[in-house]
């Protein structure tokens, strides 16, 4: 080999090594960021402080494999990433939990409800169940910030709609509302009776924040002042807690 073609191959070698450095470099920021916010982060808000040119998106996925078999976990929820407590070892955290509620037969039909249907009314998740709905249940689902007001329904009346929130998504451990399991996956759960009737549907979710063309927003002022349509005579099964 000549003096030249030597000369290049060591300036290739040390161009491989500096890229690796820089790649490693970046991984261990990303890996700070995210261990040290509270808050799950975007793509932006990592991108925004690190140094240009850095293809973010690409390293939180490999970090995300580095991760896949440890104790905690990168994880991805509406695409804000961060570390969360691997899924097959959150029983080792229980003891730290100051209590806990479990959620009453009606508040999970609702719940199941808000986030198939999304954007719906009390009324509507009413009719759906069957059965009256009380204005409790609505309130423990909005105390555990799993549901939210999103605005109200162009009808008489103006009845507020609810959807799901983030933190449902995460306690629930989903990317998107697009996760939750379809017909199929619930007749194989046993959660659907397999003699379902003929051209019965499972919604396709959808929480986009955008407010639908029949919905008007709330004014955020009075967003706690809100009537939900009624207090209504109280569900026959909330005090159930299957």
């Amino acid at each position: 080999m000549d003096v030249e073609g030597a000369s290049q191959r060591i300036d290739d070698e040390a161009s491989a090594r500096d890229l690796g450095a820089d790649r490693r470099g970046a991984l261990r920021m990303i890996e700070a960021l995210l261990f040290a916010s509270s808050e799950l982060l975007s793509l932006d808000e990592i991108r925004a402080r690190l140094p240009r040119g850095i293809n973010v998106r690409s390293l939180v996925k490999e970090l995300q494999g580095i991760y896949a078999t440890r104790g905690v976990n990168v994880v991805e929820v509406e695409g804000r990433w961060g570390f969360r407590t691997a899924e097959d070892l959150a029983y080792l955290l229980h003891r730290e939990q100051v209590e806990e509620r479990k959620l009453s037969r009606a508040a999970l039909e609702t719940l199941a409800i808000i986030a198939y249907h999304q954007p719906v009314t009390r009324a509507e998740i009413e009719e759906i169940r069957g059965v009256s709905t009380s204005k409790g249940t609505l309130d423990v689902l909005l105390e555990t910030g799993w549901i939210r007001m999103r605005g109200r329904r162009r009808t008489p009346g103006r009845p507020v709609t609810y959807g799901t929130t983030a933190e449902f998504l995460e306690h629930f451990m989903l990317t998107s509302v697009g996760d939750l399991p379809g017909l199929e996956e619930l007749k194989g759960t046993g959660l659907l009776d397999s003699a379902i009737p003929a051209g019965f549907q499972v919604p396709s979710p959808d929480d986009s924040p955008d407010l639908r063309e029949e919905e008007d927003p709330i004014d955020d002022e009075h967003m706690y002042e809100l009537p939900l349509e009624g207090d209504g005579p109280l569900d026959d099964r909330d005090d159930q807690t299957g």
